[in-house]
């Protein structure tokens, strides 16, 4: 199956032109906190991290999933110490074929081996350095959720698209495509503006919201949760979780120290 010919049957999204509704933060969507490692921490440094990030779990309020994805390498021993703890795990991609010669890539039934949950789907890094497309995403998602995982679907913008206005339309464009034939009932999304991943340099906690607004509103299930990432720190996680559409966080850089991920998941 090639990756054009996948991408046959349009997914029920609204029109990108309807109104975003004026909610309150909804009670029936789950609130996601999730730290994405990348290429960060080996066995040991992982091990040393959880004994500093652990005992903050006790005071994270109940309705929070908290999500770790590290590198596959760790995956192993995370599952082993995670299992029966607060903490979910999650891997930072998945390919579409349970097996063959994909050298260097993994399986869902690999993952789900492990006790993995969450996969991360679509990272602009992986959009960037590593070729991935709107029809390669889209077979990503469908072969997790075929064996039982939740994707974080990642979209976002850079910011030469931004100042040409081309936010709404290329984010529509995403998920247009990337959703054909997916369960909204089994996933996350995840807006990244790609010019805020790692730079310091945030997108303002309202203009995040009105963005996740009109994700929300293109798609067929409302309760779809749906993460900001860019730059998340514990200086401005509050803000952001106040935002009544915005229902989690992808964190980078922020997830790799134990009181600074803690900090997060703990928003006041």
């Amino acid at each position: 199956m090639t990756n054009d010919q996948s991408l046959t049957k349009r997914p029920k999204l609204k029109n990108a032109s309807s109104s975003v509704r004026i909610l309150t933060k909804s009670p029936v969507r789950k609130i996601v906190i999730a730290g994405n490692w990348k290429m960060f921490k080996t066995q040991v440094e992982t091990q040393d991290f959880l004994q500093g990030f652990l005992p903050h779990l006790e005071e994270t309020p109940p309705g929070r999933e908290v999500v770790l994805c590290p590198p596959f390498t760790n995956l192993n021993v995370l599952s082993k110490i995670l299992h029966g703890s607060l903490i979910q795990l999650g891997a930072q991609n998945v390919h579409w074929e349970d097996n063959g010669a994909y050298t260097g890539e993994i399986s869902a039934p690999m993952l789900t081996e492990l006790g993995v949950r969450f996969v991360i789907v679509g990272h602009s890094e992986r959009r960037q350095y590593f070729g991935e497309t709107e029809a390669t995403v889209n077979l990503r998602l469908k072969a997790a959720q075929r064996h039982g995982l939740t994707p974080i679907l990642c979209v976002g913008e850079t910011k030469q698209q931004r100042h040409a206005g081309e936010t709404e339309s290329l984010i529509t464009n995403q998920l247009d495509k990337n959703l054909i034939d997916v369960d909204q009932h089994n996933l996350v999304i995840a807006y990244e503006p790609i010019w805020a991943i790692g730079t310091g340099d945030t997108c303002e906690a309202t203009e995040a919201n009105r963005v996740i607004g009109l994700i929300r509103n293109q798609l067929s299930n409302p309760d779809v949760s749906i993460q900001y990432g860019g730059s998340v720190k514990p200086n401005n996680i509050d803000e952001i979780m106040a935002q009544p559409e915005i229902d989690g966080v992808l964190v980078g850089g922020a997830s790799l120290e134990p009181a600074s991920f803690a900090r997060i998941v703990n928003y006041k």
